[in-house]
């Protein structure tokens, strides 16, 4: 048997990479009866056929698994948003950073082509900094952190999300020159990007570490979690919850609701926790249809 990952599933074939090898497999017949289901980022084992033509025989246990974009055994996520063109959506990002939470994934923020806001730093990325998430700001364009995002992608499998046209594929060719991933430009009357990648695929990178350049997309819906548990992704709330009156706090109404105090007083960004808000309501309502 030979160990590798799930880089790309298309046509019907599995393709596996086992140290610089790449195998064109197909499914055991086991695995379509029983409604096994296997994806991209998947450890399997593979029987060996002729040349490098195999058979995946064993898919083992995930450790994570992403819906959208569906990779699984993601080790970070990389949350691009652009800092221009199209503008960045933060409760777009606060989304992106409860479903990685929620995964057990590391996320990191970066805000791409900043070389369009030359001279200017977004207010809204020190209450990110401040909650403890790591944060990156780079451009395709003039290489600015491109070297600091190649070492984050050297370990591992991480996964490049976000909405389209903020420059995910060009981010990917910069970190790695030679990839050609097809880049493509925001529209200029709706200022969103248009798809460029068709397919979730892990591409092996030189420096080491595999990253999935994945579609791009504007909306998501949030993990199926309890409303009890959505501070729980929120670092800087996760800090006073415990000094609330009510253990069963939902930090919105409550009396003696430390997270409210400390949005007063600025311990907490107002920004962020009236997006928490927003979304503690999305949940409300989606427990209530159920």
């Amino acid at each position: 048997m030979v160990n590798g990952i799930i880089t790309k599933a298309y046509g019907g074939f599995y393709f596996v990479r086992a140290g610089r090898d790449s195998w064109q497999c197909t499914l055991k017949g086991v695995f379509r009866h029983r409604g096994v289901g296997v994806m991209v980022g998947d450890r399997v084992d593979i029987r060996p056929g002729q040349g490098l033509q195999g058979v995946v025989e064993k898919v083992y246990p995930r450790r994570n698994l992403l819906a959208r974009p569906p990779v699984a055994n993601v080790d970070r996520a990389v949350i691009v948003f652009a800092a221009r063109d199209p503008e960045p959506s933060l409760i777009l990002l606060d989304r992106f950073l409860v479903l990685a939470g929620a995964a057990g994934i590391q996320p990191v923020i970066c805000l791409n082509k900043v070389d369009l806001a030359a001279g200017e730093s977004p207010d809204f990325l020190c209450c990110y900094a401040a909650a403890g998430y790591r944060v990156l700001r780079t451009s395709a364009r003039d290489g600015t952190g491109v070297n600091t995002l190649r070492e984050i992608l050297r370990e591992g499998i991480s996964v490049f999300a976000g909405p389209s046209g903020v420059g995910k594929s060009s981010l990917l060719n910069a970190v790695q020159p030679g990839l050609s991933l097809k880049t493509g430009e925001v529209g200029p009357k709706i200022k969103r990007g248009r798809h460029t990648t068709r397919h979730v695929e892990l591409i092996a990178l030189e420096g080491g570490g595999m990253v999935a350049d994945t579609p791009g997309f504007s909306s998501l819906f949030l993990p199926d979690i309890k409303k009890e548990e959505l501070f729980y992704y929120y670092p800087e709330m996760e800090r006073y919850a415990a000094q609330c009156r009510f253990r069963s706090c939902l930090h919105s109404s409550e009396p003696g609701c430390a997270v409210k105090e400390a949005v007063a007083r600025s311990g907490i960004d107002g920004g962020r926790y009236r997006r928490y808000l927003e979304l503690l309501g999305e949940i409300i309502e989606r427990e209530r249809s159920y």
